[in-house]
């Protein structure tokens, strides 16, 4: 799966336009932690997601990231300093499990009383 060179051009520019802020504005604030920049493939079937972050890690020289993978998270971190760079697909049973946890999501409603707040 390749990228369109015109969204390519225009991510990279604006990659360059937020250091060139940042460094020009030193009195803002940049993030105490870690910030990622997550590229999810088109969601297929898993294989066909797996296939595609192999290829990507191929291009990149990375290993597949084990510690997401009980989770169902099939990526790859390329760390750039206090930046990392995910490629990720989260797979069909990371997806479902996330999609029956969120079905209780109008079900559950916090009692707004400040006589039961702790």
């Amino acid at each position: 799966m390749s990228t369109d060179p015109t969204r390519r051009a225009a991510f990279i520019t604006g990659l360059r336009d937020l250091a060139d802020f940042i460094e020009a504005h030193p009195g803002i604030p940049v993030p105490r932690q870690s910030t990622p920049i997550t590229y999810f493939p088109k969601q297929t079937t898993d294989a066909e997601m797996r296939a595609e972050i192999d290829r990507i890690a191929d291009l990149c020289g990375a290993q597949i990231d084990s510690e997401p993978l009980p989770y169902g998270h099939y990526m790859i971190t390329l760390p750039f300093g206090p930046l990392r760079y995910e490629i990720a697909a989260i797979l069909a049973d990371a997806r479902a499990r996330y999609d029956a946890l969120s079905s209780y999501h109008d079900s559950v409603s916090p009692d707004s009383d400040p006589e039961h707040a702790a």
